[in-house]
Parts: structure tokens; sequence; C-alpha cells
């Protein structure tokens, strides 16, 4: 049951901010938008640090002075596999006319909900590979570290929600199917974290690549699309301002709760 909280929670850290549709009139101002981008940067970057990447490197302590491999292998794996994913799925960015990937028909509301499912993937993940180590009893993985990790994706999660539905909104779209899209965009966390945690006993020895991958894809989201759009235009100083507030955020969840 507790296993069942914890990889829904960021979902519905999702749903909820998809749910801004219902109460706010009007787009999410640019200053605020940017606030909420450097958040979710932060957050991402203090998960991958202290709930995947120095996990994944205790673990492997028995491994001597190259027990860094299996984190240095997974993270650029991970960065791989998000690079390849940017490159392929089509997908088209807030406030971009020109979709990513391979060329499709697909309509620019697929495409747009596409976009924040790409990053959502590496979120689930790292949800799964958390749960999993702990149902599988490493003792450098807590449930409450597992739900500290659930929690502060779910807050940066909340922005993402919003961010998707407030403008499909605005293009003419029931709140309703508004709200659907936004919270569709986030469906794929819960799943991905369900089929990892159903793997789990057959993927413990490649428990810190797997941590490490989550959190190679997380930081490739970070770099290549959050901090860019938070810095773009005038006021760039706000969403270096919310990266800070949301990295001690979940360096305090983590440590505190972990």
């Amino acid at each position: 049951m507790n296993t069942f909280l914890g990889i829904m929670i960021p979902f519905v850290g999702t749903a909820a901010g998809a749910g801004c549709v219902f109460f706010m009139k009007n787009q999410i101002r640019p200053r605020v938008q940017k606030m909420l981008l450097g958040f979710a940067s932060g957050v991402m970057v203090a998960a991958s640090v202290w709930s995947l990447l120095i996990p994944a490197m205790d673990m492997s302590e028995g491994l001597g002075k190259l027990a860094f491999l299996p984190a240095a292998v997974g993270f650029l794996l991970g960065i791989l596999f998000l690079l390849l994913m940017d490159r392929l799925v089509p997908h088209l960015h807030m406030d971009h006319d020109e979709p990513e990937g391979l060329r499709s028909d697909w309509k620019k509301t697929t495409m747009l909900v596409l976009a924040v499912t790409l990053h959502n993937i590496p979120e689930g993940m790292a949800v799964g590979v958390v749960f999993a180590g702990m149902l599988q009893g490493q003792e450098l993985i807590t449930l409450t570290g597992a739900f500290a990790l659930s929690l502060g994706i779910a807050i940066q999660n909340f922005p993402e929600g919003a961010i998707i539905s407030l403008p499909l909104r605005t293009e003419g779209f029931s709140k309703q199917k508004a709200f659907l899209y936004g919270a569709a965009s986030g469906i794929v966390e819960p799943m991905g974290a369900a089929l990892t945690v159903v793997l789990s006993a057959y993927i413990t020895p490649a428990l810190p690549y797997l941590l490490a991958f989550a959190a190679g894809a997380m930081i490739y989201v970070v770099v290549e699309e959050l901090i860019p759009e938070s810095a773009e235009g005038e006021h760039s100083n706000i969403g270096t301002i919310g990266f800070a507030v949301g990295f001690v955020i979940m360096m305090i969840l983590d440590v505190a709760l972990g």
C-alpha cells in the first residue's frame, strides 16, 4: 500500500497543477512561469544528487576506488537515452512554433503533451527505482527517503500541470479537456514506476546503474529545456531564485526524511 501511494504522489502533483485551469482564467504570468521552471530545475538537480547519485555510489563501495563507475556509466546512459528520445519523438514546447523530433502530422496539442511527457519519463523511473530498492531491502534507501523523493517530484510537477493546461484553455479547449490533457501528461510517471517495482526482483544487481540512469535523464531535461526556458528574455534572475529555492527544499526533504 505504501508503495502504491508513493508512486502515485507525483501524478497527483501533476493533476493538481492541471486543475488550476478551473480556478485561473489566464495563462501563468511570464515571471511566475520563470520562477516555476527554475524551481522545478532545482528540485530535479537536488533529487538527482541526494536521492540517486549518492546512493548509487554508496551501493558500489565494494568496488573500492572504482565505486564511481556504476554511477558514471548509468548517468551517461541516462543522458543518451533522453537525447535519443528528444530526437526521435515528435513534440512541441510551449511558446515555440517548430516541433522537435521526427516529422509528424500529429496535432499541436498532442505534441505539446508529449513534450511534458518526455520530461516525466525520468521522474517516473526515479521514483520506481527508489521504491524498488526499498522493497529489496537496500539499507541505503528508506521508506521515508523514497516518499521524500516522491513528494519533491510532486511539488515540481504542480507547475508542469498548470503550464500545459492553462495555455490549452486559452486556445479554446474546454476546462475539462484542458485538465485531462494536463493530467494525462503525468500518467507516464506512475506507469513507469509501477513497471520498475514489478521488475524489482530482477533489477537488484543493476540498481546503482538504474539510479544513476534516472539521474542522468533528469539532468538532461534540466539542462536542455528547463534552465534555458527560465533564462529566456528579461528577468532571468527570477529563474535562478526559483532554482535555489527548489534545490534547498528538495535537499531538506531528502536529508531530513531520508
